[in-house]
């Protein structure tokens, strides 16, 4: 997790860089009260923080994780303060697990008026790194592609048939940026559900059915506590993400994307191979510093 120290006008900085987006409690609870939100990835983190507003304003919030554990822990939170919440502790990565997670939820609650695809799988490691690793490739689609894809094909016949529904997908900045090394895994398989989602879109926004993206940019979160560098850079808080989230749940806009990142995404593909031989130039750079500081650990380590 980043350090809560940080440097005067860091707010600031933070709201240019990521954005601050954040919707009014009397609007949300206008919005989302009596409502039936299912959440993913719903124990810690973005999910956590966006259940536990979306609960303040009077939704009913579905939580959905892999850790019954930790989603009690939570489920009983929001109940002791005033909110209501069931658990449903799943694996999405599993198809048959996600047919039976909405057989129940439908049974038991008759509806589901939004989801939150919040569910995720970070990853950050170079090709060479990846040679004899394909599974992680297949367990980061599994998480952040297939999964939520199959989630949503099996809750769409509810929603269109009643004629209304809302998905909210929570995505992340970098598939609208140019890509960079090390992160093909997880830009992949986001890129993937993004594009899949927009495509779907188009054929059910007139039966009622509508869909939001938030392009995150940087969370501080435990998905992003590994790598040392982004612990560095200007983020938000899970709570300030789960803003984001929310505003998207209840004002329903086509997405949510940081201030920066549309020009970047703009210069990308205007000047995508400079941009990528820049990227190439700074992955070699870094690559060489890394070695470096690998060998004087291992020189240390020898006398």
């Amino acid at each position: 997790m980043a350090s809560a120290k940080r440097p005067a006008g860091w707010g600031l900085l933070v709201a240019l860089v990521q954005g601050r987006t954040r919707i009014a409690d009397e609007r949300l609870e206008a919005a989302v009260r009596g409502q039936v939100v299912l959440v993913t990835g719903a124990s810690y983190g973005i999910g956590e923080a966006t259940a536990r507003r979306l609960a303040r304003a009077g939704a009913v919030v579905l939580l959905v994780a892999r850790t019954a554990e930790q989603l009690e822990l939570v489920a009983d939170e929001i109940r002791g303060s005033g909110g209501q919440a069931f658990t449903y502790p799943a694996n999405l990565a599993d198809p048959a697990a996600v047919e039976e997670l909405v057989q129940t939820v439908l049974a038991e609650h008759g509806r589901v008026d939004a989801l939150v695809s919040n569910a995720g799988k970070s990853i950050r490691r170079s090709v060479a790194d990846s040679y004899q690793r394909f599974h992680d490739i297949e367990r980061t689609n599994a998480i952040n592609y297939l999964g939520p894809a199959k989630l949503v094909l099996e809750l769409l016949p509810s929603m269109r048939e009643r004629g209304s529904g809302h998905i909210v997908n929570v995505s992340t900045a970098g598939v609208r940026t140019p890509p960079l090394a090390r992160w093909s895994a997880y830009l992949a398989s986001k890129s993937a559900f993004d594009v899949w989602l927009r495509c779907v879109a188009q054929e059910i926004r007139g039966d009622g059915v509508t869909t939001s993206t938030v392009y995150m940019g940087l969370v501080h979160t435990r998905m992003s506590a590994p790598t040392a560098l982004l612990n560095k850079m200007p983020g938000l808080t899970p709570e300030q993400a789960a803003d984001q989230v929310c505003t998207a749940v209840a004002v329903r806009p086509h997405n949510i994307t940081p201030p920066l990142v549309r020009p970047a995404d703009a210069f990308g593909n205007l000047f995508r191979v400079p941009t990528d031989r820049l990227f190439e130039l700074y992955f070699r750079l870094s690559s060489r510093t890394s070695k470096r500081r690998r060998d004087k650990q291992e020189e240390r380590g020898e006398q």
